[in-house]
């Protein structure tokens, strides 16, 4: 029978298990393959699984029990083996940089934040601070007809919009770096001009919330900081 494969823990890990299930209708148990000094958390894969929030959900709270006791490598939503045997074997064929990565993650746990600025307001400091785009906007005000000078205004815009986001992202990642772990940069998405995870230590979390919190009061309203979090740490594995 095909093998659904949850997540990867050390040897040592007590892999907490009994109350939860898996995905699946009926959720199917979840248990544990030991390899070598390895430990690969599966169960039986059910036939035509689809990324509904029943299984989504399903394979969320088994990460989230397995981070409760420590390190984690968590598999994405969806990756089945042959059978238990091929999924040990892979495991094991790959035991060092499973531990080694293990060893890296440690006890942390992942955030994810996304920005956005009020589009009005990013256009009202690029006019106010540029003085061509200040010069166009005036004219193209006054005018119907200036194309050209509402294309210049537009390309102007444009480049200081993306310079501007740009340089607020990396000052932002900059201030709440030092306490966190490590950073990964994702690509942004919708109205969002940042979007990065952060690897925070257990005992930095607080920490770690309270510089979001401080930086968003010290951005405005303005600015819009959306955490979520703790998540299993996909964007480190």
């Amino acid at each position: 029978m095909p093998t659904y494969l949850y997540a990867v823990t050390a040897g040592d890990h007590p892999a907490r298990l009994t109350d939860v299930t898996g995905v699946g209708d009926p959720a199917a148990p979840v248990r544990v393959l030991s390899a070598g000094p390895l430990k690969a958390v599966v169960g039986d894969a059910p036939d035509g699984l689809r990324a509904k929030r029943r299984d989504l959900l399903a394979h969320q709270r088994v990460l989230d029990r397995l981070m409760e006791d420590g390190a984690v490598l968590p598999m994405r939503f969806g990756l089945i083996g042959p059978d238990d045997e091929r999924v040990r074997a892979v495991v094991e064929d790959n035991a060092a940089a499973y531990t080694e990565r293990l060893g890296e993650l440690g006890d942390c746990r992942e955030y994810n934040l996304k920005v956005s600025r009020d589009e009005d307001d990013l256009l009202r400091e690029i006019i106010a601070t540029v003085p061509e785009a200040r010069r166009l906007n005036d004219v193209t005000r006054g005018d119907p007809g200036a194309h050209r000078e509402r294309r210049a205004l537009g390309e102007i815009v444009a480049r200081e919009v993306q310079s501007r986001q740009d340089l607020t992202a990396q000052d932002m990642i900059a201030r709440l770096a030092p306490n966190a772990v490590r950073q990964a940069l994702a690509e942004p998405t919708g109205e969002h001009f940042l979007n990065v995870s952060f690897l925070v230590a257990r005992d930095q979390v607080a920490a770690f919330s309270e510089a979001v919190h401080q930086e968003a009061a010290d951005r405005g309203d303005a600015y819009t900081l959306s955490l979520n979090g703790p998540l299993p740490p996909y964007s480190f594995v």
